[in-house]
Order: C-alpha cells, then sequence, then structure tokens
C-alpha cells in the first residue's frame, strides 16, 4: 500500500545539501526542484543525497535494479486502457517527425496534450480516472498524423481520443453501468462483468486456506469461444517482451547483490516472472520482507491493485531505493514498539494480533521510480500486501525522504501558498509552520509502518471481502490509526515529536484537506473516485458530522467548525482532544469492518461519506486554487544513473540531473518500449 502526497503546504525540511557542483553544473544550494508546467501538473526534480558514499557494487546494482524498472513501462500503459500504446507511440511519432510548424498556438496545445499522456501513463487523468482530450482542433490532430504517415490510423485512433462518450473513464465506480463495463482499465476483456469475474475467483479462493494466494493479481481476464479464462503475465505470456527485459537486468543485478539472501530472492523473483506463478510470488515475498540487512532495496512487480474496479488486479511498479541511516533512527524507534501500539490501538481486542511479528520501518532515498511509480509517485510504502504474510512474517515500511524534501523544496520555490489562503487565522498558519514538517513526515510513517500492518482478520475471512471497496477502506483504516497515535503521549515520550502540541498540525492539514482543498484535483461536476482520496473525505466528512453539537449534547462548539469570512468558507478545530476521540471511533469501526468482512457496512461508509462532493465547496475551492496559480499535481523527472569507464573497464556510476521532462519521456519510448 502506498501513501501519496496531497498537500502543498508543507514547510521545508530534511536533507542538508552541499554546495559542490552536480552533473548539471548547478551548485547543489542552487538546485531548481521545479522544471516544467502544464495543465494541472507541475514537473519536479529531486536529487539522491548520499550517492557518493555508496561502493562501486552498490551502485552497480541500484543501476541494473533501475534498468529493469524502466523495462515495464509499455506495460503500465497498456493495462490502463487498450489503446494507449497506440495513442503514446503516435504521439511520439508526430514529436519526433512533424516538420510543420512547432511554435503555433495548436502544436503548443498537442504538445501539452502529449505531455499528459505522459505522465499519466494514458490517455486518463492519473488521479481523477476521467478522459481528458487535446486542446488542439481534432482537425489539426488529424493533419500532425497525416503528415507523419499514420493516416491509416485516423479513423480508429481519433475518436477515442476526442470523443468524450468513448472510455470517458479509467475507472468507473458508480451505480448506473457494471464496474467492468463501464470502465476503461484493461484487466478484463470480451465484455465480462463485475458478477462473472467475482464468480470466477470465487471458485477458486478457499475459505480455510491460511496462506491463500492472491488470485487474479497478474493477469488478464478474458473471453474466448464464450469461456471465461486468466491469460498470465509472464516471459512467454502476456508482456513477455517486457517481461524478458527486466528478467535480463535483474540477472544482471544479482551479480551485485549485497548478501546470499538478495541474491537468492532476485533469483525466486526471477522465477515468478518465468512462470507467472503466484505461489512463487509469495515465496519471494516472504525472503524479501525478512531482509532487513541490505542497505539497498526494491520493489519491481505487480504489487498494487488502486486501478482494479474490483481490487484483484495490479499495475506493474518499480521503486529502487537505498537506506537514509541516520533518518531511519526515527521510524526504528517506531517499529521497535509495534506491539506497544497494537495493544493500545482502541479497536476490539478480537481484531489485534497478539503478537506482531516482522514489522521493520526505515526511510530512503529513491534513485530510480519506475511503471506505477512514475512520474507520480508516493512519499510512502508498506508491503508486501498479503494479510497472511503480514500476521507471519511481518511487513517493509519506508518514508521516501529525497521525495518529500522535494515537494518541501518546490513549495518554497513557489511564489504564493496554499496555506495563506485556505487557513483561518494566523494561530492556525503558525501551527503548520512549526509542525506540520515534522508530523507529516511521521503521519507516513505510521500509516505505512504500522497501520497497514495492524490488526487482523478473522478466520476465513477473504483479503478481497470488501471487494471494489477495498482499497478506500484499507487507507482509511491506517491513515486513522497514524492520525490517532500521532497525538498520544507516548510519542513524545519516545522523543519522536517535540512536545503534545505537535500533532495539532497533522489534524488541521487532514480536516481542510479532506474536506475542501483536495477537490482542486476533480472537474467540476465530476464525483471522487481516486481510493486515497476517498479516504481522507471519509475521515473528515465522518468526523465532522460526528463532531457537531447536536450529535454531542451539552457540547457548546462543534468539534470541527464551518467558519464563512469574505465570502470564503474555512474549516476550524475547535476541540482537538474530542477529534482525536473520533477519529478511533471510526478506526475501530473501519477495522471491524475489515476483520469480519463486512462488505455492506463497508459500502454505506464509502457511497455516504467518499463519494460525493459538495457542489458550491468544490466550485469555491477551484476558484480559489485558480487565483493562486498552483498546480495541485506533482511528479518527477528521474535523475539518469551513467556508468563511467576508464580503458573498458567501468568505475564508477555518476548521476545526471535532466530538466527535460518531454525529452526523458521520448527518451524512454525510444529505449525502454518493447510491446
Amino acid at each position: 500500500m502506498k501513501i501519496l502526497k496531497t498537500m502543498t503546504i508543507l514547510c521545508g525540511l530534511g536533507i542538508a545539501l552541499s554546495s559542490c557542483c552536480n552533473a548539471t553544473g548547478e551548485k547543489r544550494d542552487e538546485f531548481k526542484y521545479i522544471a516544467d508546467e502544464f495543465a494541472d501538473l507541475q514537473i519536479l526534480r529531486y536529487q539522491i543525497p548520499g550517492w557518493d558514499a555508496l561502493s562501486l557494487n552498490q551502485k552497480a546494482l541500484i543501476y541494473h535494479l533501475s534498468e529493469a524498472g524502466k523495462c515495464g513501462r509499455d506495460i503500465l500503459f497498456d493495462q490502463n486502457f487498450k489503446y494507449n500504446l497506440r495513442i503514446r507511440k503516435s504521439l511520439e511519432k508526430i514529436i519526433r517527425e512533424y516538420e510543420g510548424d512547432r511554435e503555433c498556438e495548436e502544436f503548443q496545445n498537442f504538445l501539452t496534450y502529449a505531455k499528459r499522456v505522459f505522465f499519466s501513463n494514458g490517455i486518463h487523468h492519473h488521479y481523477a480516472e476521467d478522459k481528458f482530450t487535446p486542446q488542439c482542433t481534432q482537425e489539426y490532430f488529424k493533419g500532425l498524423m497525416v503528415a507523419t504517415a499514420q493516416e491509416d490510423m485516423c479513423e480508429e485512433l481519433l475518436p477515442v481520443i476526442f470523443d468524450p462518450e468513448l472510455y470517458p473513464q479509467r475507472k468507473y465506480t458508480g451505480k448506473e453501468k457494471d464496474l467492468l463495463l463501464g470502465s476503461a482499465v484493461n484487466f478484463y476483456c470480451g465484455n465480462i462483468t463485475k458478477d462473472e469475474a467475482n464468480n470466477f475467483y470465487n471458485k477458486l479462493e478457499n475459505p480455510k486456506d491460511t496462506t491463500p494466494v492472491s488470485y487474479g493479481l497478474n493477469s488478464k481476464l478474458v473471453r474466448e469461444n464464450g469461456q471465461i479464462k486468466e491469460i498470465v503475465y509472464k516471459a512467454d505470456g502476456l508482456y513477455g517482451k517486457s517481461i524478458q527485459q527486466i528478467v535480463k537486468h535483474l540477472q544482471a543485478a544479482a551479480e551485485y547483490a549485497e548478501n546470499q539472501a538478495q541474491k537468492d530472492y532476485i533469483a525466486q523473483l526471477i522465477e515468478y516472472y518465468n512462470t507467472g506463478s503466484l505461489e512463487t510470488w509469495d515465496e519471494y515475498n516472504v525472503a524479501w520482507v525478512q531482509d532487513t540487512i541490505s542497505q539497498v532495496d526494491f520493489v519491481n512487480g505487480f504489487i498494487e491493485s488502486y486501478n482494479d474496479p474490483l481490487g484483484r488486479k495490479a499495475t506493474w511498479e518499480s521503486v529502487v531505493n537505498f537506506k537514509d541511516v541516520k533518518a531511519s533512527e526515527r521510524t526504528e524507534i517506531i517499529s521497535a514498539n509495534a506491539q506497544w501500539f497494537e495493544d493500545n490501538s482502541p479497536i476490539d481486542n478480537r481484531f489485534k494480533k497478539e503478537k506482531v511479528k516482522g514489522v521493520s520501518a526505515k526511510v530512503i532515498t529513491v534513485a530510480s521510480l519506475g511503471g506505477d511509480c512514475h512520474p507520480y509517485t508516493a512519499i510512502g510504502i508498506n508491503l508486501p500486501n498479503a494479510n497472511w504474510i503480514r500476521k507471519d512474517y511481518g511487513s517493509k515500511s519506508v518514508t521516501i525522504a529525497n521525495i518529500t524534501d522535494a515537494y518541501n523544496k518546490a513549495a518554497d520555490e513557489s511564489p504564493k501558498s496554499a496555506t495563506n489562503e485556505f487557513y483561518w487565522d494566523d494561530n492556525d498558519k503558525e501551527l503548520l509552520k512549526k509542525y506540520k514538517s515534522i508530523t507529516s513526515d511521521l503521519h507516513t510513517d505510521l500509516h505505512e509502518c504500522l497501520g497497514h500492518g495492524s490488526g487482523q482478520l478473522l478466520e476465513g475471512v477473504s483479503d478481497n471481502a470488501l471487494g471494489e471497496y477495498t482499497s478506500a477502506l484499507e487507507e482509511a483504516r491506517a491513515d486513522l490509526f497514524a492520525l490517532y497515535y500521532l497525538a498520544d503521549p507516548k510519542l513524545v515520550e519516545l522523543g519522536i515529536v517535540p512536545d503534545a502540541e505537535a500533532y495539532k498540525a497533522e489534524y488541521l492539514g487532514q480536516v481542510v484537506n479532506g474536506m475542501f482543498m483536495q477537490f482542486n484535483r476533480i472537474e467540476l461536476g465530476k464525483t471522487n473516485t481516486e481510493a486515497h482520496m476517498q479516504d481522507r473525505k471519509l475521515i473528515a466528512d465522518w468526523s465532522y458530522e460526528r463532531g457537531l453539537k447536536e450529535n454531542n449534547p451539552g457540547a457548546e462548539k462543534d468539534v470541527i467548525e464551518k467558519r464563512e469570512r469574505d465570502g470564503k468558507t474555512y474549516f476550524v478545530i475547535n476541540d482537538y482532544s474530542k477529534l482525536r476521540t473520533i477519529f478511533g471511533e471510526l478506526l475501530a469501526e473501519i477495522q471491524r469492518i475489515k476483520s469480519e468482512g463486512d462488505y455492506q457496512a463497508g459500502k454505506e461508509l464509502i457511497e455516504k461519506y467518499a463519494i460525493n462532493i459538495d457542489p458550491a465547496l468544490h466550485k469555491e475551492v477551484k476558484e480559489r486554487y485558480a487565483a493562486l496559480q498552483l498546480k495541485p499535481y506533482k511528479g518527477f523527472i528521474n535523475p539518469t544513473i551513467v556508468p563511467v569507464e576508464e580503458n573498458g573497464k567501468i568505475t564508477d556510476y555518476k548521476i545526471v540531473y535532466g530538466t527535460d521532462f518531454l525529452g526523458q519521456m521520448m527518451e524512454y519510448g525510444e529505449k525502454y518500449s518493447f510491446e
């Protein structure tokens, strides 16, 4: 599970940069984080502090893992929508070959569309799920295709690109259509319905199996000759050309493994890619999660199921990283006290783990992002996702320091502040300025390290019992765990927050973002569909309702108060202590829903609190953000790792910090496209 960056209010923090020059010739203290802006997107750069301290073998390991992490890019494009690859390659051909006027407004609008497609790994918005269309005319777009010898594809592709009625949403979450038939994602083929897909997998699952495989995780479900069957992603199956390249680079990486255990589980990952066996995938995850010694680590595979309307099928992703030893002292304190947090959770004792096993947490420096983690990425990750592996072997949690640092430094470069616009008074703004950088990191630590790994399912409850509501409810559960414990005196005792007031900054940020600010990301008139945004809205709206004074006899004020001033809306927390109690109550209920597999109760929570947006608030937040000219979404250019050769021998690997997002996307299209 991943926690995504959602706010631009964080103050500067973190890694001190030396004044030496990097590979682009910039002085590090003059490093510019904002590289490009277009549509609703801001493209950032991130640095890799600590690179020079790595050994040559560690750098070589990271290099080959990073190459493996770029080779699955085609897979994600195709998983997101069946036409994505053809459209992307058409865009690339126009950019490479068009000889007409490239300075005119329509061509610039075309380039903006192309960059949006590259950013979203397809023609649907990476977060809001809706299809976006070019700002140039269809006639002009057709002219570009004809001018680059693609006229034979115009009839098929142009309606897909321009017609708003065709494939309008990547993942459909409404009630008017079948979830699968209404979704453009390419996990199901042959007009397979939600009920047919669920019936197919329900027949495979054994409720008594204590180590169940994640059926459907690495496959497409298709209808052939009237029969429904799976096509598995593997080296000699679907996406085989890309997977063969991934395997080639994993084999090269294994030669530089830091220890035998790491070499062994890389071999297991290769076997999984060659066979497609989910049993082997589980064996790999069991071995991977127990490696807490290696400094270099990575994620590579079909992992997160957010994009599947049924929460079964995973998109391909890659993250290559190494441990930030100093910063990890904080997360190591948290993981060392995991049993205390589990024992003192405000949930029913039936749902608590008697013995928490193998919880490890660290702060990492990312060296390369790929697949569903690039260009946009998480700031924290907790894996593996299989509940039985978490219970029996533990989990790994990471907070990504250099990505968080880049977000913060980019906010410092921006001339206007969302904090000044959306928070009530100087007291609230000072609270955020003083503590938010601390509590944001700690929230990520608690969410990933302990939140996702906490609690347990009752015997016989399936991991997929909550169906299409699984992801949003799980993210809400982890967020609530973090929010509840941020206010606990134990954190002051452990020395990981400075005082008993710090948690208030995170509470305030979560409420204002969940109820209001985050909807700048969604087109007017649309609903809230993304799992993390649903999680935050659910928490904020449920807590707002629960805290109304009419629901609390004797209370003088609402716990969360909606105020207006000069025609603008604000949200203010009047009782932080009571809000913590409310968070605990919702955590207990969502844990019950998950542990018991109560699909109906989960559905009711999501549909009542997480989906529909107040149209007046939505319009207001869009207008206020527009006046600030701040981009709500951010993604990254990857640094490039370049081998340094002397006399035919690699003597080092240097980092080159590129500044051209479009250039990197074109390079990736040339070098890492195999399907």
